[in-house]
C-alpha cells in the first residue's frame, strides 16, 4: 500500500482556514451606502483584473435583473480599448484587493469628469480606497499567497453592495449573509478529510475544468485561475454551455470537470452535463446540495451566499493537486502578490 499523501502546510492553507473569520469581520464592517440614485446613471461599469473580474459576475447579473444597464470589463481593456465608457453618466464599480495594482492606478488617473466611482478593496489607504467617491472595505486581513479569503470577502461585500444599489431590505441582507461564515467554518473543519478523498479522485488528472451557469461563473472563473496559480496544473473556468462547444472534445480519464450545480433553474442542465462527461470517458463531479461526494456537497443557502461557498471545493482541489505533485500549494515562484507592471 502506498504511503498516505500529505499536504505541505503553508501560508495559503492558513489563509483558507481563516476564511470564516474574514467573512464575519467583513460583514460586521459593512454599512449602508450614501444615496447614489443609481437610476440616474446611463450605465454601471464593473471592473477588475484576474480573479477580481470574475468575482464581479454575480453583482452584474443582479443589476441587470433589476433593470440597470450593467457590463463587466477588464480594467486594462477599460483603460486602453474601452475608455469611451469612462465619461459622464457612468457609475464605475472597481474591485481590487490591493487597491494599487498597475491597472487600477492607471484607471483612476484616466477617469473622465462625471464618473462616480465605488471602490471595493481589502486595503485601507490604497489609491483605490483614497480616490473612490465611495469605498467599501473588506476585512480579510493580510493575504500572504494566492487569493482566497479576499475573494470570499469580496463576494460578500459585493452582495451587500448590490442590495444597496437595488434598494433591498438591508436587515434581511445582513441576516442572509450571516449564514456564510458558519457554513464555511463547518465545511473547512473537515479540510483534511476533503483533501484525502480528493487525492483518490484526482490521481492522474492533467487538466481541470470548472464550469457553471449564472452566478456560479464567479467560482468557475476565479477557480480556474487559483488552481493554475497555486498548483501549476492546467485549469480553466467557463460556462457549462461553453464547455460543450469545443472543450468537450478533450475528454479523457486525465481530464476532470467540476460542474457547479448552481441555481435550481439551471441545475438540471448541469446535472445532465456530469453524466454526459462520464459517458464520454472523462471524470466529472457535481458541486452543490445534490453532490454525491461529501467534499462537493454544499448546504442549501440563500442565493447571495451560494457563490461564496462554491469557492470552497475549488480550494480543496488546489490542496489535493498540490499534495499529489509533492508541492506546497500557493507558493509563488515567478510572480508577486501585487502586479505592478501592466
Amino acid at each position: 500500500m502506498p504511503p498516505p499523501i500529505s499536504v505541505i502546510e503553508g501560508p495559503y492553507l492558513a489563509d483558507l482556514l481563516f476564511q470564516p473569520q474574514a467573512l464575519a469581520d467583513t460583514l460586521a464592517g459593512l454599512t449602508p451606502l450614501p444615496s447614489l440614485a443609481p437610476e440616474k446613471f446611463r450605465r454601471i461599469v464593473l471592473t477588475g483584473m484576474g480573479g477580481s473580474l470574475h468575482t464581479l459576475h454575480p453583482l452584474s447579473l443582479q443589476l441587470i435583473g433589476h433593470g440597470f444597464t450593467s457590463l463587466v470589463a477588464e480594467t486594462s481593456e477599460l483603460v486602453y480599448s474601452m475608455s469611451g465608457l469612462l465619461g459622464s453618466g457612468t457609475l464605475l464599480v472597481a474591485l481590487s484587493q490591493s487597491g494599487r495594482s498597475a491597472e487600477t492606478v492607471r484607471l483612476l488617473e484616466g477617469c473622465g469628469r462625471g464618473v462616480t466611482t465605488i471602490g471595493i478593496t481589502n486595503t485601507a489607504g490604497s489609491p483605490l480606497a483614497e480616490r473612490a467617491d465611495v469605498t467599501v472595505l473588506t476585512r480579510a486581513g493580510p493575504e500572504a499567497s494566492v487569493s482566497s479569503k479576499t475573494v470570499l470577502a469580496a463576494l460578500l461585500a459585493l452582495a451587500w453592495l448590490g442590495d444597496c444599489l437595488c434598494g433591498k431590505d438591508l436587515a434581511r441582507t445582513a441576516r442572509e449573509l450571516a449564514e456564510a461564515a458558519p457554513a464555511a467554518g463547518s465545511y473547512l473543519a473537515r479540510w483534511r478529510e476533503h483533501v484525502a478523498s480528493l487525492c483518490g479522485e484526482l490521481a492522474g488528472v492533467r487538466d481541470v475544468f470548472l464550469v457553471g451557469r449564472g452566478a456560479s461563473l464567479a467560482a468557475a472563473g476565479v477557480g480556474g485561475l487559483i488552481i493554475k496559480e497555486s498548483t501549476h496544473v492546467h485549469s480553466e473556468g467557463m460556462s457549462s454551455a461553453a464547455f460543450r462547444h469545443g472543450p468537450f472534445e478533450m475528454l479523457s480519464p486525465e481530464v476532470f470537470v467540476l460542474v457547479l450545480e448552481g441555481d435550481p433553474a439551471t441545475a438540471p442542465l448541469n446535472r445532465a452535463l456530469v453524466g454526459d462527461i462520464r459517458n464520454a470517458g472523462g471524470r466529472a463531479a457535481l458541486a452543490g446540495p445534490g453532490a454525491e461526494l461529501d467534499v462537493f456537497r454544499l448546504p442549501e443557502v440563500p442565493p447571495a451566499v451560494r457563490p461564496i461557498l462554491e469557492m470552497l471545493p475549488v480550494e480543496m482541489i488546489s490542496l489535493a493537486l498540490a499534495a499529489l505533485a509533492g508541492r506546497e500549494a500557493g507558493r509563488f515562484e515567478r510572480i508577486a502578490k501585487v502586479t505592478t507592471t501592466e
